[in-house]
């Protein structure tokens, strides 16, 4: 359930940033006690992104290690980037 929720939080942003362009890619940074690996997240924003202006987007994933982060448990949005 943890993953559904941050996976809503994700694709909200990523559509209210996008609004009816579609993504091209999306870069993020899991945080280091968001309990995902790059291909978990994969999976899960796959998932996610089915019908929306991001399905398809090419994913830019970074890990994080330090566990006293302020954002250690979440996925962050870095950027996206949108047909022109």
């Amino acid at each position: 359930m943890h993953e559904h929720s941050l996976m809503a939080d994700l694709m909200k942003k990523i559509a209210d940033l996008a609004g009816p362009s579609k993504v091209i890619s999306v870069k993020v940074t899991l945080g280091a006690l968001s309990h995902m690996t790059p291909e978990h997240f994969t999976e899960h924003f796959e998932e996610s992104s089915q019908g929306t202006s991001a399905a398809d987007a090419k994913l830019d994933i970074t890990m994080s290690d330090d566990i006293h982060h302020p954002n250690a448990q979440d996925v962050l949005l870095e950027s996206i980037e949108v047909a022109a």
